[in-house]
């Protein structure tokens, strides 16, 4: 049976992965070597040369990506930051990128400190409103960035609408071909539309199904699963595309070690079980914090009282993910409280992990955001951030319960 026709849960398993030849381990080896013997000069055994290149274990690890993401290439990075750079590097300078409101800190400091210094340029709209990103676009225009759902907001955008908007795009003068420096001598024909598919994880959306030219993974979170490793990857379906991405990942070199390919490889087996318990644990806390005295407002996509209730229904499948973010009353002090007294609830950054954290966005991971955009966005001082896990949720109610009192 060929790939194409196993369903998700299948696919986590075995995708991309076979006994070991040699000896019939079930399990993929850890190639822990840096170099490969070649038979003659410049004759190498199917591509391996050398590791930063190539590994055995992050190649497994990059075709089972691809085939959960419904993709043809899969690239694994050291981290998600890796990953967005790799991405950022198929433009020049002069360009320009629109880039939704709502994003985690690290990738709007990625854009705004270390790329705008190259020259490139970005805009700043709310996704949720298709008329907003259309008229940000401008013919240098050659990436449209979101997250959905966003972090820490948890917007959800429309994808395929997104798609029609740039599809429909007005291209400026592309510029000179330059041959002589590989696949990117040739400059983008039209704006990536970029998914940072990190919140749902493939098991609740594959958004290169709704028109999406690329995907991104922090592989930290629900991939990775269990707070043990740091990761990135991309996953496109566009060969050539691909062969411009696989190219700055060799050429930059942020790769993963083998050892992290095989933890990956490790979680993705288990990613459908473990997303199906925090689907379920997230919309219980969800609907119970929604009937709290303490609580001002909840935002999960599950919820009826999400303005995106719909698109997520439709756009997402198995159920709405893990992250709920939700503002105390009374500001900064009663969260700062909450956040000091849960004990199962810990309180950290990251999110994805088996284990449950919490965290203050305005503090923590969106510090980097200007406290006036972050009021624009609705990161208010007492908005907390909860990465539900899989715990039973009885006690995590409880431990959010005694938090709140």
């Amino acid at each position: 049976m060929s790939q194409e026709t196993h369903r998700f849960g299948t696919n986590c398993i075995h995708a991309g992965q076979s006994p070991d030849p040699t000896t019939g381990a079930i399990m993929t080896p850890v190639y822990m070597t840096s170099t490969f013997v070649q038979k003659s000069p410049g004759v190498f055994k199917d591509g391996y040369d050398y590791a930063r290149s190539k590994n055995p274990t992050r190649q497994a690890l990059e075709d089972n990506l691809a085939a959960l993401e419904g993709g043809t290439v899969g690239l694994a990075f050291s981290s998600g930051l890796a990953a967005m750079d790799c991405v950022l590097h198929q433009l020049r300078a002069g360009d320009h990128v629109v880039l939704s409101d709502d994003v985690y800190g690290g990738s709007f400091r990625q854009m705004d400190k270390v790329f705008r210094h190259m020259n490139m340029s970005y805009t700043r709209v709310d996704m949720t409103k298709l008329a907003e990103i259309e008229k940000a676009m401008t013919p240098k225009t050659r990436a449209v960035w979101l997250e959905t759902p966003s972090n820490p907001m948890l917007k959800v955008i429309d994808i395929p609408g997104v798609r029609k908007l740039v599809d429909s795009a007005k291209v400026s003068d592309l510029g000179t071909t330059d041959k002589s420096i590989g696949p990117l001598g040739s400059p983008l024909e039209k704006p990536l539309l970029v998914v940072d598919n990190t919140f749902a994880s493939p098991y609740l959306q594959n958004p290169l199904a709704h028109g999406a030219d690329v995907v991104l993974h922090s592989c930290t979170k629900y991939i990775g699963g269990h707070s043990d490793m740091v990761a990135g990857a991309l996953i496109t379906k566009d060969e050539a595309l691909g062969e411009r991405l696989k190219y700055v990942q060799n050429a930059v070199g942020a790769v993963p070690g083998a050892m992290d390919c095989f933890l990956m490889l490790r979680s993705t087996k288990t990613l459908h079980l473990r997303m199906q318990r925090h689907c379920e644990n997230a919309m219980k806390i969800a609907q119970w914090l929604e009937q709290h005295s303490k609580i001002e407002k909840v935002i999960y996509p599950g919820l009826a009282s999400h303005p995106q209730h719909a698109l997520a229904k439709k756009q997402m499948r198995n159920g709405f993910g893990g992250m709920i973010s939700c503002v105390v009353k009374g500001g900064l002090e009663p969260s700062r409280k909450v956040l000091e007294k849960t004990k199962l609830f810990s309180l950290a950054e990251s999110l994805g992990g088996v284990e449950s954290l919490i965290e203050h966005p305005a503090i923590m991971t969106h510090a980097s955001v200007p406290a006036p955009a972050r009021a624009i966005l609705g990161i208010a001082d007492g908005l907390i951030r909860l990465s539900v896990g899989c715990e039973d949720v009885e006690d995590l109610t409880s431990d959010l319960d005694h938090a709140l009192a």
